[in-house]
């Protein structure tokens, strides 16, 4: 059962195949979960972008729901010179916007995303977790929590503190119950920039 119906991964048909010259790519970097909000948003200006999306499947109550969710979270990849720019930023969900300088790579590997979701390919988000990193459980009895990475092999342990003690305890989880938490100065920082 879809909790919600899956929306265009891209906008207009022929967006791979349109001119870098008149619609150069731009990247948005947005708010949290609001990717979509965004391309609902450009959708309705004929702005192109491009948002893929993966699917998935979770079990609740004996029900299995689906969902889909960015590839990529937290960015949008626009096509678009200065007026639409200028357009999607009133849609006041872009935190920061990145330029792009080697816009035929983008346009490779992004064309290759595209072209294995055109041909059925399970495609799974991964976001590279180091040591030092901060996140947050996101699947388990420990959902919500968040900690520090602490090394991963096979499993992650998480480094969980209590700071006003100063003590901390290590616990395992799965890779795939975890997500990039947060850096609260970074967004402190994107927040700021945001407002100018």
């Amino acid at each position: 059962m879809p909790l919600l119906k899956k929306e265009p991964d891209f906008f207009p048909d022929d967006f791979f195949s349109l001119s870098p010259d008149e619609y150069p790519w731009w990247v948005a970097h947005v708010a949290s979960r609001q990717e979509k909000v965004l391309a609902r948003f450009l959708h309705e200006r004929s702005i192109p972008f491009y948002l893929p999306q993966a699917e998935k499947k979770t079990k609740r109550d004996g029900r299995t729901f689906t969902s889909y969710l960015p590839l990529f979270p937290g960015y949008v990849f626009i096509r678009g010179g200065r007026d639409a720019r200028g357009q999607a930023l009133r849609s006041n969900v872009i935190a920061s916007s990145i330029d792009v300088v080697d816009q035929e790579t983008l346009a490779t590997e992004l064309g290759q995303i595209a072209e294995l979701q055109r041909s059925g390919a399970m495609l799974v988000p991964y976001t590279e977790i180091a040591p030092g990193d901060p996140v947050k459980i996101t699947e388990g009895v420990f959902q919500g929590y968040i900690g520090t990475v602490v090394r991963e092999k096979g499993t992650l342990r998480l480094l969980v503190t209590i700071s006003l003690i100063r003590q901390s305890v290590l616990v395992d989880v799965s890779r795939d119950g975890v997500a990039p938490a947060p850096d609260p100065a970074h967004a402190a920082g994107r927040e700021k920039t945001a407002r100018r």
